[in-house]
């Protein structure tokens, strides 16, 4: 009997795989780095061949570490940093240059052309994005104009364009399926939320060539088959991670919140089978695609989250783990008027200034290592506090309850300063591993092991509740300057 749900959590910093049973009980786990290129300033790299390695090695990691058969395992869940955009010759299976990532911000010039014709509007009403470097299309149609003979290979029908999960799924069937899901297709700044297609507009405008584009499918469902030893295992989910991690956290219904706290922050909301348009600098994006049914969130993201911790223990050497982080912040009552604002690749909502950078303001000779730490830890809760400010703006009425995930989520110093500076109770997840739970929800539905989302929501338990305590005028203060700290980094980049 299949009673096994193998998720593969491909992510910006590591490939990870986690094995769990059908009563979601993770019996093993396993995880390895991807290295990040960091070719000039702003820019950012990751070698194709690494990530599918790291990830297919974790895989057969898992299934050898967990002592069972392959043929109990029921289906594979994918999920993916999005985003990031991969180019390969679909005869050779090589890729023809590195995987951009999600951060990389090379392509703000060809932003700005696409706004200067006149095209900001047309962007948000089609995709619910916003013109950024963030999203997939400028990063495909620099590879075209930047690798050599690269245009005239994709003209000629030989290379293909996907993101993470489109690469993996292609990888893993050996090259039968060029797939992607629907909320992966929603971030690639190419595809028309409400009529469910590629958009021919922004294709032409770009120069990029249909043929490349993967086929969009629902979120659950089974694409194609991996052959192991003894067995054939469907991949039967694909979600990007965000939308994996709201699925996860059982925010079937419309109005229900999560946050994410990984290499960046990402809080969505639930918003039905209603595509709201934000006024606040939100992204309207697709929650899951279930069949015929699409559920669409708002959707703040913040670029720089975690990676701001791994970013004081790796260049700055400031400690050895990152978890040694909330020690350290715990070790001074406040920041002595430290602000970091961690802006290494710009901001992102509800800002969307490709031009800002990293400021660090506020030192004094008093100033110590512990206080520039703690500084970095609330700089991730002030970020999705504007994140919250602008979603609270968007619906008219404050938000009470958020569900949380993600690495940084353990950081109980981190939770209960997001609680104080929101205002609003913190709930964390007794499984924290929402992204990959998210996955593995999304292929059982698919090989039937659940029959729908009810059941799902019934799994769903709290560990902790984190309650405010700050007084209001101190978040008040304290708020105050933060913004004045983002008002000093905004911009500094630009020409």
């Amino acid at each position: 009997m299949r009673q096994y749900l193998l998720a593969l959590d491909q992510g910006t910093t590591s490939s990870r795989a986690i094995l769990f049973d059908t009563n979601q009980n993770i019996i093993a786990t396993a995880q390895r780095e991807v290295a990040q290129i960091f070719p000039k300033e702003g820019w950012v790299e990751q070698n194709p061949m690494e990530i599918y390695s790291t990830q297919y090695a974790v895989m057969m990691e898992v299934i050898a570490a967990s002592d069972i058969s392959p043929s109990q395992i029921a289906g594979i869940g994918i999920v993916n940093q999005r985003e990031t955009t991969i180019v390969w010759n679909k005869h050779t299976g090589m890729p023809v240059y590195n995987a951009i990532v999600w951060q990389c911000r090379r392509t703000a010039p060809i932003i700005n052309e696409l706004i200067n014709k006149g095209l900001d509007d047309y962007i948000r009403k089609t995709t619910g994005l916003i013109p950024d470097a963030y999203f997939s299309a400028t990063k495909i149609k620099w590879i075209l104009d930047n690798v050599p003979d690269a245009r005239r290979q994709a003209e000629n029908g030989n290379l293909l364009f996907g993101t993470v999960d489109s690469w993996l799924v292609w990888k893993l069937t050996n090259g039968a399926v060029h797939v992607t899901d629907a909320t992966n297709a929603s971030r690639t700044m190419l595809y028309d939320i409400h009529n469910l297609c590629w958009d021919e507009k922004l294709l032409n405008t770009l120069s990029i060539p249909k043929q490349m584009l993967p086929k969009v499918l629902p979120s659950s469902m089974v694409y194609g088959m991996v052959s192991m030893p003894k067995a054939e295992i469907p991949i039967a989910g694909v979600a990007g991670d965000q939308q994996a991690a709201l699925f996860g956290q059982s925010c079937f219904s419309s109005g229900d919140i999560k946050n994410t706290y990984g290499t960046g922050c990402f809080l969505l909301m639930n918003t039905g089978d209603k595509a709201i348009k934000s006024t606040r600098g939100l992204l309207t994006t697709i929650a899951i695609q279930l069949g015929d049914k699409t559920n669409y969130a708002l959707e703040g993201s913040v670029f720089v989250g975690g990676a701001v911790i791994q970013w004081l223990r790796d260049e700055l050497r400031f400690f050895g783990e990152s978890r040694d982080a909330e020690y350290y912040a715990s070790k001074v009552k406040d920041t002595g008027g430290v602000y970091l604002v961690p802006a290494f690749t710009g901001l992102g909502a509800p800002h969307w200034d490709m031009y800002a950078r990293g400021c660090l303001i506020g030192i004094t000779r008093g100033t110590t290592r512990e206080h520039i730490i703690r500084a970095a830890q609330e700089s991730i809760a002030y970020q999705c506090q504007d994140l919250i400010k602008a979603m609270t703006d968007e619906l008219g009425k404050n938000i009470e309850k958020i569900k949380v995930d993600g690495g940084a989520s353990r950081d109980a110093f981190l939770m209960q300063f997001q609680a104080d500076i929101s205002n609003c109770n913190i709930y964390r997840p007794q499984i924290r591993e929402t992204t990959a739970l998210g996955a593995a929800y999304l292929a059982g539905l698919a090989v039937g092991i659940w029959k729908d989302v009810n059941e799902l929501s019934r799994l769903w338990q709290v560990d902790e509740v984190f309650k405010p305590e700050m007084e209001p005028e101190t978040r008040k203060k304290l708020l105050y300057g933060w913004d004045k700290a983002v008002g000093r980094s905004m911009h500094w980049a630009e020409n």
